[in-house]
């Protein structure tokens, strides 16, 4: 079951694990287990990726289990609020798990909203990508991690992928690309595209927002993760800066579309899943087990096969056409092309980043 409404999307990592065995049906604390709920409300984004939950973690928990789980597609930045409210005056949140970005959920940990999934027993199996930076322990379980691409139609780029951003800036792409409404995934090569040093974010980023200025003169299209998959679809977009599940999801739609990673190079970050307090024990247990299930082998291989991400347990096999794509990074070198921002200077700046791309946009 699904629950409508506005959608929205959003360091190298070792690749040993400690030695164990991927728990298919895992118990986490308690020799019996405590009544069961008759539902669990996850927080999902919509499109490709509350599919993809549902094929791999979500169907799979109930057939298991027995527990109906009701996705519910409110916007993240639009649910924090909401969850913060609900914790602050004691009462029953109005979600079971949050699918968040792990800067937002980074900064829900740091007000004390989340509870404690230290204890759960996969955690065990799962590369260092699992464990959110800047906090004490598991108050978020990352559980992939993601490129923000160059998407293109590859029609409109006939002598190969663009090689720049500063090759969108051709007129003739005017109307013909696309950026998320708040800019992100672009503030970082923006400011490398404008002269300036990654080094200076977050104290000296004039040379991203002259970048962004320039862009906002092609009169770009600004949306959300299904936006552009459908845009793509329609033939309305050349070239976007995008997580590239929403090209995978694009191209395994029929569209002739490619992605690549420019000289400027593109944002990595990570999503996780986590609880707000103020839930029962047996709602907090169940919801403890749906996540400690998110993070098997068999979960993460198929979740992720439909996301066309890499996963935090090792073994995964990337999806077809996938190994060795820049989208799908698993080496030292696929990582040396990527751009990472500590979540700590994210969660301190991304509001003020966001507030001024569209400031720019909109002007």
């Amino acid at each position: 079951m699904t629950i409508k409404s506005s959608m929205n999307r959003r360091q190298l990592f070792k690749t040993s694990v400690a030695a164990g065995t991927m728990l298919a049906a895992p118990s986490i604390l308690l020799a019996q287990e405590p009544a069961k709920p008759a539902e669990l409300i996850v927080r999902a984004w919509g499109g490709p990726w509350v599919e993809a939950l549902k094929n791999g973690v979500s169907d799979p928990f109930t057939e298991r289990t027995g527990i109906r789980i009701i996705h519910d597609l409110t916007e993240d930045n639009e649910i924090q609020p909401k969850v913060w409210a609900a914790v602050s005056q004691n009462r029953t949140p109005p979600i079971h798990i949050n699918w968040d970005t792990t800067t937002n959920a980074t900064k829900s940990a740091l007000r004390g909203v989340c509870e404690d999934l230290s204890d759960l027993s996969n955690l065990a199996g799962t590369t260092d990508l699992a464990k959110p930076v800047g906090v004490e322990g598991y108050p978020i379980v990352n559980t992939y991690g993601y490129v923000y691409v160059l998407a293109y139609r590859t029609e409109a780029f006939p002598d190969g992928p663009p090689a720049s951003y500063h090759d969108l800036l051709d007129p003739k792409f005017k109307g013909r690309l696309a950026f998320y409404n708040d800019g992100i995934g672009f503030h970082f090569p923006a400011q490398v595209a404008g002269g300036g040093s990654l080094d200076g974010i977050p104290d000296a980023m004039d040379p991203c927002w002259d970048f962004v200025t320039k862009m906002k003169e092609q009169n770009p299209l600004l949306g959300e993760d299904p936006d552009f998959v459908t845009w793509f679809q329609n033939g309305e977009i050349d070239a976007a800066c995008t997580i590239s599940t929403n090209a995978l999801g694009a191209k395994r739609n029929g569209v002739d579309i490619a992605w690549t990673v420019p000289a400027e190079g593109s944002k990595f970050d990570t999503d996780g899943l986590w609880i707000p307090k103020g839930h029962s024990e047996s709602d907090l247990y169940w919801a403890k087990e749906y996540i400690n299930s998110a993070i098997t082998q068999e979960a993460q291989q198929v979740w992720l096969d439909g996301l066309g991400l890499p996963g935090v347990v090792p073994g995964l096999t990337p999806p077809e056409g996938l190994a060795g794509d820049p989208s799908y990074p698993t080496t030292q070198a696929d990582f040396e092309r990527l751009i990472r921002v500590s979540g700590k200077t994210q969660v301190e700046h991304e509001s003020e980043w966001f507030s001024k791309f569209k400031q720019i946009m909109q002007g």
